[in-house]
């Protein structure tokens, strides 16, 4: 299965956990939709994806971004609050898969109009549970905005 336009679903992952990152790849690889997840691995890097310039400057436009909200150089609550005010991304739906249960983030982050907040189980098995049930919410249940829209 793939999108409307029968090109796969593009994803964003912006994560510093290797061991997400492939636990991620894994619970997406055998996806009921066709999917490519690009992973960058901090916020300016994120910023930089999102607006194509230097090493992205052929990145595709994501229809989805999964974004932690602890993140090196830019942490993930300032990569939200940007994608949200700029009007060519704001569009873009911004899943927040964090390890973070305290309230003021998830109050901040849907204040800054965050698309959702989940929280990363610790144990592997439900980690992938979470990330198909992602998958199954935002790329086959979910109709995503266009290109560009």
């Amino acid at each position: 299965m793939t999108n409307a336009s029968g090109k796969p679903v593009e994803i964003l992952m912006v994560e510093d956990d290797a061991g997400d990152i492939r636990l991620t790849r894994e619970a997406l690889k055998d996806a009921k939709v066709l999917n490519n997840l690009n992973v960058v691995r901090d916020g300016e890097e994120a910023m930089e994806y999102l607006a194509r310039r230097g090493k992205f400057k052929n990145a595709i436009r994501p229809d989805l971004v999964l974004l932690d909200l602890n993140l090196p150089k830019k942490d993930g609550r300032e990569v939200l609050a940007e994608v949200k005010a700029d009007e060519d991304l704001k569009r873009i739906p911004v899943v927040i898969l964090t390890t973070s249960k305290a309230e003021q983030d998830i109050l901040s982050t849907y204040n800054l109009h965050a698309n959702c907040y989940i929280t990363k189980p610790v144990q592997l098995d439900h980690f992938i549970e979470v990330v198909k049930s992602i998958e199954d919410f935002w790329l086959t249940i979910v109709k995503l905005p266009p290109d560009g829209q």
